[in-house]
């Protein structure tokens, strides 16, 4: 392995260089630019052209992969290995879709695990699609509730929202948030006869879903009686004994490993909620389409690796050019929850502040991630990635061919999305600025008034990721990029992208906390009693 230290400095130095973060010059220059930095994988088209990346850079950042190992550290992970070092276990989300290679988890048969998991969803999907598992009244369920928090929310909400169409086998609703106003919004929504709920949660304790999860249980009951409740619950959990306490038969519950995060789990039985919504055959596309980047990921060159490149490009943003925060924009409404399924992915694995050693870490780690649907994202938070003081990488998501039949309301949002992107990395000089005014009519004075107004830097990165449509296939590849690029970054910045010890010490103490709201036991920390006292004095 080569010494880190000098491929560090290397490409530090390069970022010290007059003009290292400069785009619109480098777009000036080379008028074939997005060919030579335009890739491809999966059905996909990633363009880097619109960043200040260079052959050089790129050189440079390739050398630091090699050197900090990042290939090794993809190839530990496919083999199963314990890449996550404090919890002693393997990240092995690749085999979920990829079941038919020998993937082992340790001693663990990985594949034939996928496997039987897989066949006792498909059996469940199809027992509910063809009619043969139904409700307590008989009827046909048309509404699947899914309950969980975090991952296993934000990304299969984010799938069936992105997948569904009028005339596919259900309708999908999600239920994360503790706050009980979001169960009363939907709760009238839905008929109890014809509603399944799904419960997901590992160890069938988490405190938001379980709390949830009693309240739908206790609508189910209310509405069809108590021992009709169990007909219309399943679950996906690990804890067989709990989940009987609850009420759920042991063939309705589909369990996953804990070699599968949670974040990285709607591959999973987490998924089934896509399956029973999109229908089974939406649900294998998109692991297909996960796979073929898995694919490409595992072997394709450094120099077109989408999954590298994409990390490569984040270190450059991150640690040479000091960008710490970066925009998800998907001009698609359909995926108007992407933005919030990478904060999780991102922000949960990369949020670290020490090595896998435990050291220290010697550089900035994960950036802040956010993100809106564009063109929404335009009339609120891109004015300051325009012309605010600090520079905001942004990733734009495109669709070339839409799902409905309005070509002229897809033209304008896809002329919307190309504009933003060039003029970020373009700008608008302030002599271009008073030349259009000038050609506009305006005094001499006024144009000396709004100059500096109308003027905009550029050289503002930004990355567009084009898929030729939206189908379980492209999305799953997607998906899969954005996976594939936090393990490479956690291998760049040496930290463990699996684990994620900061969700816990909330949790810890909100379960001290709420003996005080209940009874008005005494909180250990003084400004914490001093609101609860608020809290019920208002009550």
């Amino acid at each position: 392995m080569t010494e880190v230290a000098p491929a560090w400095e290397a490409v530090a130095a390069l970022g010290r260089a007059p003009g290292a973060g400069a785009i619109r010059q480098l777009l000036d220059a080379d008028p074939h630019r997005a060919r030579r930095f335009g890739f491809r994988a999966a059905g996909l088209l990633m363009d880097l052209s619109r960043t200040s990346l260079t052959e050089a850079v790129l050189d440079a950042l390739l050398a630091l992969a090699r050197a900090r190992d990042v290939a090794g550290f993809r190839d530990a992970m496919a083999r199963g290995e314990a890449v996550n070092g404090t919890e002693r276990r393997a990240a092995l989300h690749l085999a979920l879709r990829m079941g038919d290679r020998p993937w082992r988890a340790g001693a663990e048969d990985a594949a034939e695990a996928v496997r039987q998991s897989f066949a006792a969803m498909a059996g469940f999907v199809m027992g509910v699609h063809r009619g043969s598992i139904r409700g307590a009244t008989g009827e046909r369920f048309t509404d699947v509730v899914s309950i969980g928090i975090g991952g296993s929310d934000l990304g299969p909400a984010m799938v069936a929202r992105a997948l569904w169409r009028p005339g596919m086998p259900m309708r999908a609703h999600y239920l994360a948030n503790v706050d009980a106003h979001a169960w009363e919004a939907l709760r009238p929504t839905l008929d109890p006869r014809r509603t399944l709920v799904l419960v997901a949660s590992k160890t069938f304790t988490t405190q938001e879903t379980m709390t949830n999860a009693q309240l739908v249980k206790g609508w189910l009951g209310q509405a069809l009686g108590a021992a009709a409740a169990p007909l219309h619950l399943a679950a996906l959990s690990t804890n067989l004994p709990a989940t009987a306490a609850f009420g759920i038969a042991p063939e309705r519950v589909f369990g996953f490993r804990d070699w599968v995060g949670g974040r990285f789990s709607l591959w999973s039985a987490v998924g089934l909620s896509i399956a029973l919504a999109c229908g089974l055959d939406a649900f294998i596309e998109l692991l297909g389409g996960a796979r073929e980047m898995d694919e490409h990921f595992l072997t394709a060159p450094d120099a077109t690796n989408l999954p590298l490149l994409l990390a490569a490009l984040e270190v450059w943003h991150v640690n040479v050019l000091g960008l710490s925060a970066r925009a998800v924009l998907p001009y698609d409404e359909r995926l108007s929850r992407f933005a919030a399924h990478l904060q999780q992915l991102e922000m949960e694995s990369l949020g670290k502040r020490v090595t896998m050693s435990g050291a220290p870490v010697a550089h900035a780690t994960g950036p802040v991630v956010f993100g809106e649907p564009g063109t929404n994202a335009q009339h609120s938070f891109l004015q300051l990635i325009h012309q605010g003081t600090a520079k905001v990488p942004v990733d734009f998501v495109l669709v070339a061919r839409p799902d409905h039949p309005h070509p002229t309301s897809h033209r304008i949002l896809l002329a919307n999305a190309l504009a933003q992107a060039e003029a970020l990395a373009r700008g608008r000089t302030e002599a271009e600025a008073r030349a259009e005014m000038a050609r506009a009519g305006l005094p001499p004075a006024e144009v000396d008034r709004l100059a500096p107004h109308r003027t905009f830097p550029g050289d503002r990165p930004s990355t567009t990721i084009l898929l030729p449509a939206l189908n379980p296939a492209s999305l799953g590849a997607l998906i899969a990029l954005y996976e594939h690029k936090v393990a490479c970054l956690g291998a760049f910045w040496s930290i463990n992208p699996f684990d994620q010890w900061g969700v816990e010490l909330g949790k810890q103490l909100a379960s001290g906390i709420l003996p005080a709201l209940e009874n008005g036991a005494t909180a250990a920390d003084p400004a914490t009693a001093a609101m609860v006292a608020e809290i019920r004095r208002l009550q």
